[in-house]
């Protein structure tokens, strides 16, 4: 019997490797019987193993810079009416316009709009635009996303304070879908022996900074910690593995890991990395950074990568955060660290303090996986 559901998932910028929209979304919706789903983002290789009833398509090859981006619009028109699907689920704003025209041109469509960041705050603080442009670049997402919350089925929140962020996150429409780890079905069990401790420090420590790479994120404060550190931990080594999004960041960051003297490894940076790799890379590492700087546009999200270490049982370092605390400590996964003091404690004592400590001593949090998380959204499909 041949489907009776259409699905199409849409971004622009996020890749169709991309952990939320396919990995999560898109798997999950694929194991619905009778349905057929579809995953529209930017050019990336696609997964090995995907269900038969599970597509991808390129919106975009090529940077967000680049001039593929113009077309982009047209290839999701067409791809509406290629595949005529009955429910969109946007993950992108970008994207709105166009879905609301779709819904409105035609009989039983409807759309979910996916909210993964607070867009007009981070274009407000982020300084990725420049000054003049921000205030009114800001106001026009606000209003579109406005506007396309009144015509969605649902809005979906992919953080828990963006239900008092944003004024068109209005209860009974919205729905927290938290980033939390969803294993891919061809991974091996987790082979890790709890409780887990650090190695001793005459042998080789793996620290990972993974995911979006970004001065915000803390990449400078990641190189500082672990050449700190090997004064007292002469093997300690930092893998960096992910993509740049600032292209003036880049060279400087590879100029710096060439003077780090085999301190440090960056894998990606100009490219994409899939995100296996950075799961494998993250099974093999001793010690997980989180060194976020405090910012408006971060300080009250829960970084996917911090449900991506609790899953993998890694021990790790956070800032001192109220909302990310709370998800460690209770746990034992890791420490509070402030990676912003000016002075950090002696080499020696910091070593002695992380080897002291047993991470993880009743394993891998079930809080961490995407379990719960699958199940609302199936919730949310039967009541369509």
């Amino acid at each position: 019997m041949p489907p009776s559901l259409t699905i199409l998932l849409a971004s622009v910028l996020k890749p169709l490797d991309d952990t939320r929209m396919l990995g999560k979304f898109g798997r999950t919706l694929a194991s619905r019987a009778g349905t057929r789903v579809h995953v529209a983002g930017r050019l990336a290789p696609t997964p090995s193993g995907l269900p038969n009833n599970l597509h991808t398509h390129a919106l975009l090859d090529g940077s967000r810079l680049s001039l593929g981006r113009l077309v982009t619009q047209w290839r999701y028109w067409q791809l509406l009416r290629q595949l005529q699907p009955q429910v969109v689920l946007v993950h992108a704003p970008e994207l709105l316009p166009l879905t609301v025209l779709w819904k409105a041109l035609g009989p039983d469509r409807r759309f979910i709009y996916d909210v993964r960041e607070n867009y007009a705050l981070n274009i407000q603080t982020q300084q990725v635009y420049p000054a003049w442009a921000r205030t009114a670049l800001s106001a026009l997402v606000r209003g579109l996303e406005t506007l396309a919350a009144r015509e969605a089925t649902a809005v979906l929140l992919a953080e828990r304070s963006y239900a008092e962020e944003l004024p068109f996150a209005t209860p009974g429409k919205t729905l927290l879908i938290e980033n939390k780890y969803q294993p891919y079905p061809a991974q091996a069990p987790l082979a890790t022996a709890f409780p887990r401790r650090l190695p001793a420090p005459t042998e080789p420590l793996r620290v990972v900074y993974s995911g979006t790479i970004s001065e915000l994120n803390g990449v400078w404060e990641a190189i500082r910690f672990v050449r700190h550190l090997r004064a007292a931990w002469p093997l300690a080594h930092l893998t960096i593995i992910g993509a740049c999004q600032q292209p003036g960041l880049l060279p400087r960051l590879q100029a710096a890991v060439a003077a780090a003297e085999g301190a440090v490894t960056l894998r990606g940076g100009a490219e994409l990395v899939p995100h296996a790799e950075v799961v494998a890379e993250i099974q093999r590492s001793h010690l997980g950074l989180l060194p976020y700087r405090p910012h408006p546009s971060t300080a009250r999200c829960v970084p996917t990568k911090l449900f991506e270490y609790l899953a993998q049982g890694l021990p790790l370092l956070v800032p001192p955060n109220p909302l990310w605390e709370p998800l460690v400590q209770p746990h034992g996964a890791g420490v509070a660290f402030d990676f912003q003091q000016p002075d950090y404690p002696a080499a020696a004592t910091l070593s002695a303090a992380l080897r002291a400590r047993e991470y993880y001593p009743n394993g891998a949090p079930v809080e961490a996986f995407w379990t719960s998380e699958a199940e609302k959204l199936h919730q949310l499909m039967d009541s369509l």
